[in-house]
């Protein structure tokens, strides 16, 4: 709590404060991790779910896709004490801007407004090739009665999942987006990440090489918890809703 209470009062000084999300703020809301043991990667073969595989075989990628998509959302998922906490903090001005590595689109529910989605979002799915964006939950009726792979209305263009796929090069607008809150950050929160995916695994640092003071909150120690100057290991579903408290 001592650190919690230091935290606070560097976050009510702050001009610019920035949140990098990673899978553990979403696990207490029954999504499950894709890389731990026993998580998604487990249970399905990454290489079936490649940028290369959906090109060459749309209609096998998403007939798996939506097996996928069951086992991620098929339960009761809502946003948890986590995903609320940050939506507070941004409401009351103690926080800019959530960078999240996940594709739950669960900040947004919680109602989070400055969201940078770096690996794009799971519950939306894009036409390759009018561009339209839409919910996946307005073509899944679709997918289900079998139309494989699912089409635009607009213009009949095959349509993809709004994620990031293996092969598939990274979304660059969000991710310059993200290294410029990184660098102008103040304070830079690493909240339920193990840091070790690239590119935003290099974010903290870049706060770090700017001046900005790095809190890590997360269960496990993480490749820059030596050198973070808060190192909080408990369940963010608890630090983060006493930290909103202590501001």
């Amino acid at each position: 709590m001592d650190e919690i209470a230091s935290l606070a009062g560097e976050l009510a000084t702050a001009d610019h404060v920035v949140a990098l999300t990673g899978a553990g703020v979403s696990t207490a809301s029954g999504i499950p991790d894709f890389r731990s043991e026993g998580g998604i990667w487990d249970q399905f073969d990454p290489g079936e779910f490649r940028y290369s595989r959906f090109q060459s075989d749309p209609a096998g990628f998403w007939e798996l896709r939506a097996e996928m998509h069951e086992a991620v959302y098929g339960g009761d998922i809502a946003p948890n004490a986590a995903h609320k906490a940050l939506a507070t903090m941004e409401a009351n001005g103690f926080l800019d801007a959530v960078i999240t590595q996940n594709i739950d689109g669960l900040h947004h529910e919680a109602g989070s407004e400055s969201v940078v989605e770096l690996h794009g979002n799971g519950q939306r799915v894009v036409c390759q090739g009018c561009g339209r964006r839409q919910s996946m939950a307005a073509v899944r009726d679709r997918i289900d009665a079998g139309e494989l792979p699912p089409l635009c209305e607009s213009c009949e263009g095959v349509l993809k999942p709004d994620v990031v796929l293996f092969g598939e090069p990274l979304p660059q607008a969000p991710l310059q987006q993200a290294q410029q809150h990184a660098r102008e950050a103040d304070v830079f929160l690493a909240i339920g990440s193990s840091l070790s995916v690239q590119p935003a695994a290099s974010l903290p640092s870049a706060a770090q090489r700017s001046g900005g003071t790095l809190a890590i909150f997360n269960l496990e120690s993480t490749t820059l918890s030596s050198g973070a100057t808060y190192d909080i290991r408990a369940d963010v579903t608890e630090t983060l809703p006493a930290l909103v408290e202590t501001l």
